[in-house]
């Protein structure tokens, strides 16, 4: 009953606030005074308001898909730190969705769906717990302009999904978990700082970059690490045939084979993927024995090339 006068408080305020105001309106998920009880239903109803607005998420296990649609206004997930505030789900491609009676497809088995620009997150943890069945999404990105900050991913086959070409994404000290083409699409991507964990043997990166896309994914001072028991991990695989994937000043500590880099299987992929590596240190980053086909070694552009004139943390 509480949680019903909450709600009804938070009504008549946002009717009372003018539009400036709103766009300062926090809307709190969890806490004994929250007005919602679920991430979705605050998602919702800061859409339903039309302004920018931050969601504050309380420590818990938040179980359930969280969808912010395309018309969404510009949104800030903010949890209590990765280790409390968990949004998690355990839908996979090939289990049958039961409001269509077909399966949920790649795409569709994601934990949280980012399908609106100019969204934030940080200090929270977002995971697809079905485990090794599949393919089985944590986040898929489909809007621009979309930063995460001290967030973890957390999978196994494909846990990050940067859907769209034309899009730019930028991801500051995550972590990401998986086995299999665990970071996978066509957007422009900047990784800074990030943690990048096999926990199976695979494939790391599977870009799907355009060929009239400059930059895939680029990973900056990240760390690569694999759990006990992992003997075999590619930084990449292009899913299409022009992917882009670079890796520069990063710390190789998993072990990647020395070839470094896989066709999949497509020889003529070797004359169009667009891989590169520069300045890594680490047992899995020497460049003795790497493919013929790798594309350079030299410095990444800059930040502005890659995000332009977006700046997400400043």
């Amino acid at each position: 009953m509480r949680r019903w006068r909450g709600r009804v408080c938070l009504s008549l305020s946002l009717a009372l606030l003018a539009p400036a105001a709103l766009a300062e309106r926090a809307f709190d998920v969890g806490t004994d005074d929250a007005a919602f009880d679920n991430v979705q239903a605050a998602v919702d109803a800061a859409v339903a308001a039309g302004d920018a607005a931050t969601i504050r998420i309380a420590a818990g296990i938040w179980r359930g898909v969280v969808d912010v649609p395309p018309d969404a206004p510009a949104l800030r997930l903010i949890g209590a730190g990765t280790q409390h505030t968990r949004i998690v789900q355990n839908h996979y491609a090939s289990r049958i969705d039961p409001r269509t009676g077909e399966a949920f497809g790649t795409y569709g088995s994601a934990t949280m769906f980012v399908r609106a620009d100019d969204f934030h997150a940080e200090k929270l943890t977002i995971a697809n717990d079905a485990g090794p069945v599949g393919q089985a999404v944590a986040l898929v990105v489909d809007g621009t302009r979309a930063s995460f900050d001290d967030v973890h991913l957390l999978g196994h086959q494909d846990t990050l999904y940067l859907r769209n070409a034309g899009t730019r994404a930028w991801f500051r000290d995550c972590r990401i978990e998986g086995t299999v083409d665990y970071v996978f699409g066509a957007a422009t991507a900047l990784f800074e700082r990030c943690a990048l964990h096999s926990i199976g043997d695979g494939y790391v990166t599977a870009p799907s970059t355009p060929a009239d896309q400059a930059h895939g994914f680029v990973f900056r001072d990240c760390t690569l690490s694999a759990a006990p028991g992992v003997s075999r991990v590619y930084l990449g695989r292009p899913w299409r045939p022009h992917g882009a994937t670079r890796f520069e000043n990063c710390r190789i500590d998993a072990p990647v084979p020395a070839e470094g880099w896989h066709d999949w299987g497509k020889p003529d992929n070797q004359t169009t993927a667009r891989f590169a590596e520069h300045a890594n240190t680490g047992p899995g980053s020497a460049l003795d024995g790497r493919v013929s086909w790798l594309r350079d070694t030299a410095a990444a552009p800059d930040t502005a090339t890659l995000m332009q004139d977006w700046r997400p943390f400043e």
